[in-house]
């Protein structure tokens, strides 16, 4: 038997997103931007999955761009926003457990003039509000905050947060990653106050080198990709047409009944604590009740190394992740365990096991009855 938990990584592409992707691979594969048939069909593909995803965050369509993908979509608003109001201010904020297509951004941004607040954490992995708000400087012109946490699945409050921040400053950007919490958790930007929002395909059963941003009308953002001037001149380059059309088609079905959906992500979740609970000297990180994300969980087992009890896992046909797959490559400690407060020996413990609707109650018992299996007999071997 095999079960893939490490769908915070990626995600399955779903049937109904691979059998449109194939259709305008082989049959429809016209340039959006040719004005004969092929090409008006090809840009019917675009605009339905534009308006579909729109509509599942109540926002215009006009507001919704196509990128590559999650990466893409957090530099283009980062750094487009910043190259487009270069008088706003040179002060910008973000926290100490982003992924690295942000936090690595702000880095490089250090390196250019700006002057870079790095927000901790406390031990649940969630940011201060008062410490957002205290940060905000009248020079401050943008705020980068994830919305859930891609290793321990922190929800950070993001709306209470775009209150606070603009009530201290209302000049400031906002900017929130959303690329592990759209569709699994409610989240409207516009009734938010949030102004940019980035979200990836393969995280939600579309396929990978997919992905979208949204932007408020509201907001000046300068492209980082000139050419043809697609996407409204927000990202020149010939549309990933199939790519597009296996996304809009993935939001379209989790969005049919995304109270369904998030109830079975949370369902799983539940059912795999309360077996990981009984397992002897396991460590749960961060919050595990509804106030978390619903697919994802953070598990130390003190003493063996994560390298060690994944391939056991994987042995056993069970795939679960080391930490954050955008990292796996890459040995450095995790920053988001540190900021946690995790000692270096746990941080090298922990692994993270991530769900999908893919995933049953069968394979929640499984993975349970392996672990309950392999972690004593690798526990065996821990130096005391």
């Amino acid at each position: 038997m095999e079960v893939y938990l490490d769908n915070a990584a990626t995600t399955r592409c779903s049937d109904a997103a691979a059998e449109i992707m194939k259709e305008v691979l082989t049959k429809d594969y016209g340039n959006p931007s040719a004005m004969h048939h092929m090409g008006v069909v090809a840009e019917k593909y675009v605009t339905q999955a534009r308006k579909t995803i729109a509509k599942s965050l109540k926002v215009k369509d006009k507001e919704i761009y196509f990128t590559s993908g999650g990466t893409e979509s957090n530099n283009l608003a980062i750094k487009g926003v910043l190259a487009a109001n270069k008088r706003a201010g040179k002060h910008i904020i973000t926290t100490e457990v982003e992924h690295p297509s942000v936090y690595n951004v702000f880095k490089e941004l250090e390196t250019k003039g700006y002057s870079v607040t790095y927000l901790p954490v406390d031990k649940d992995g969630l940011v201060s509000v008062s410490a957002v708000l205290g940060a905000v400087r009248d020079d401050t012109s943008l705020v980068s905050i994830m919305h859930v946490n891609n290793e321990v699945g922190a929800v950070e409050p993001v709306s209470e947060l775009s209150k606070m921040i603009k009530g201290n400053n209302s000049n400031v950007i906002f900017h929130v990653d959303a690329i592990q919490s759209y569709g699994k958790l409610p989240l409207l930007p516009e009734r938010s106050g949030i102004d940019m929002l980035s979200v990836s395909g393969h995280k939600i059963h579309g396929p990978k080198g997919s992905g979208f941003i949204y932007i408020s009308d509201k907001v000046k953002v300068s492209p980082e990709h000139l050419g043809g001037g697609q996407e409204r001149g927000m990202r020149s380059g010939t549309e990933n047409v199939p790519a597009i059309a296996g996304l809009g088609e993935a939001v379209r079905e989790i969005f049919e009944d995304e109270a369904a959906y998030r109830s079975t992500l949370r369902s799983l979740k539940e059912e795999l604590i309360n077996a990981l609970r009984d397992i002897d000297g396991v460590i749960l990180n961060g919050r595990t009740d509804a106030s978390s994300a619903p697919h994802i969980l953070s598990v130390t087992v003190p003493g063996v190394r994560s390298e060690v009890l994944l391939h056991a896992l994987e042995d056993a046909g069970i795939y679960v992740s080391a930490g954050s797959a955008c990292s796996s490559n890459h040995p450095a400690p995790s920053r988001t365990l540190t900021a946690m407060g995790l000692s270096p020996q746990n941080v090298e413990s922990t692994i993270r096991i991530s769900l999908s609707r893919y995933n049953t109650s069968e394979d929640i018992s499984y993975a349970a009855a392996a672990m309950r299996k392999i972690i004593p007999q690798l526990k065996k071997f821990v130096r005391r």
